[in-house]
């Protein structure tokens, strides 16, 4: 891996290359180095209980719902809960699932002022592989990184 600089540079390539409106994107390797290396950095987890008590926790990870679970509801205050736990100024990578609910929690981040904001690519579970299953292809899981059972 290289320098915390050069995942950095790397990640505001990809926004860029990607018209992101926020910092960065990271694959799940890159993030945990960026956790790693990165004073204050937070990763936030923003999938649902049900998914952290059924498929796993990222250890340090803040826990913070986008979508309610069963129904899929957006959870009203998540910049709120946000706020409360997370500084502002601090470097923030979002994860879930796949990618998709932290993409938009980044969003919303950087709405509410945040201005140091990442999306952890292919999230906890990555994509489906050809048998429509998670956890083959892509995923913070898949690559070795830090998790255990909810």
């Amino acid at each position: 891996m290289g320098t915390l600089s050069d995942l950095l540079r790397l990640a505001e390539q990809r926004a860029q290359q990607l018209k992101l409106p926020y910092q960065g994107a990271l694959t799940p390797q890159e993030a945990w180095q960026v956790w790693q290396h990165a004073p204050g950095a937070k990763l936030v987890d923003v999938r649902t209980r049900a998914e952290w008590d059924w498929v796993g926790r990222v250890p340090g990870a803040v826990e913070i719902e986008w979508q309610s679970w069963p129904g899929g509801q957006p959870n009203p205050n998540f910049v709120a809960q946000l706020r409360h736990q997370v500084d502002p100024e601090a470097l923030v990578m979002f994860m879930c699932r796949s990618g998709a609910r932290s993409d938009a929690a980044a969003r919303a981040a950087i709405g509410a002022g945040y201005s140091n904001c990442y999306n952890v690519l292919e999230g906890f579970e990555g994509d489906r592989d050809a048998n429509g299953q998670r956890n083959r292809v892509g995923g913070w899981r898949h690559a070795g990184l830090p998790w255990h059972q909810g």
